[in-house]
């Protein structure tokens, strides 16, 4: 590591994380990088659904019993880009889905009841939210919201700005894959990023130059089962209540996480029509299909490694 490149490893959201920082200060990157860390445990605190006092158990204690709610400014700001996801997705993004997760457990090779998952699928929709910010109102009870495909990339660009904000330019946030680059390597060269395969452990899809923006990965290789040799995965589509299939990965780069961890997250949600959207839109992508076929508009790894 050249001088003044600096790492600090951490853990959040149930993710491996890094901070790679340049500085020739090693007090200024150390301040930048304990800030970034806090903000992304701010986001964590407030949103995580598995703690009881987050932001996001408050609104789902209210969906359950059903009624409304007024959000602060932050949440307010999620739940608005949470919509334009939606309308964007053809329904597809779908923050009320969350519920669904009482059919599937992903720890056990077992299959729902499918009467189970129409009884569930009854309090899916976004049209059952009446959204009038700052107010927010759960038209029936028994409904739970889902932040996820947001709220760590949030925290990727989140903590990114911190470490802008702290003087530094030269570096990257990468929180389980999700990445946000400040700028280019202290040379003006971009920071090699290796993409993993989704069925090869250890070897890349892909290998691109970042020098700045947001890269971020969706796919049905890090919580699903198999059952009968078909796999289902953790991306559920709110239509009818079941795992996606059709596109094993996609990885998107965009100006910010927040906006490649949405796009690949619908392009996932469209499975066999998600190649096709993808390339409608004016970002740089990779999607490998459920039978390793690969395409996009990303160069193929050429000696890079996995990571950095």
């Amino acid at each position: 590591m050249s001088s003044g490149l600096r790492d600090y490893g951490f853990t959040a959201m149930g993710s491996p994380g890094l901070i790679r920082l340049y500085s020739p200060e090693r007090r200024q990157a150390d301040a930048a990088a304990a800030a970034a860390m806090n903000e992304i445990a701010r986001i964590e605190n407030r949103y995580s659904r598995f703690l009881p006092d987050s932001v996001l158990s408050g609104l789902n204690r209210v969906g359950r019993a059903g009624g409304a709610i007024e959000v602060d400014a932050e949440t307010a700001g999620i739940v608005d880009y949470a919509f334009s996801c939606h309308r964007k997705s053809g329904g597809l993004f779908d923050i009320t889905a969350g519920c669904l997760r009482q059919a599937w457990d992903f720890s056990v090779p077992r299959l729902p009841d499918r009467r189970t998952v129409e009884e569930l699928l009854r309090r899916v929709g976004l049209d059952k939210l009446d959204w009038r910010s700052p107010r927010l109102t759960f038209t029936q009870p028994g409904m739970e919201l889902d932040f996820g495909g947001i709220c760590k990339e949030y925290a990727v660009d989140r903590a990114a700005e911190t470490c802008l904000s702290h003087g530094l330019d030269h570096g990257l946030i990468d929180l389980g894959g999700d990445i946000r680059v400040l700028g280019p390597q202290a040379d003006g060269a971009p920071w090699p990023i290796g993409v993993r395969h989704p069925r090869m452990p250890g070897s890349l899809a892909a290998s691109l130059m970042l020098g700045g923006g947001g890269m971020a990965t969706s796919g049905d290789y890090e919580r699903f089962i198999e059952v009968d040799g078909t796999r289902y995965c953790h991306i559920l589509d709110p239509r009818s209540g079941w795992p996606i299939s059709g596109l094993s990965s996609v990885t998107v780069l965009a100006g910010s996480c927040l906006l490649a961890g949405s796009v690949a997250t619908i392009a996932m949600l469209k499975g066999r029509d998600g190649a096709d959207w993808l390339r409608g839109l004016n970002v740089t992508h990779l999607w490998i299909d459920a039978e390793g076929r690969q395409g996009g508009n990303v160069p193929p790894p050429e000696g890079a490694t996995p990571g950095y």
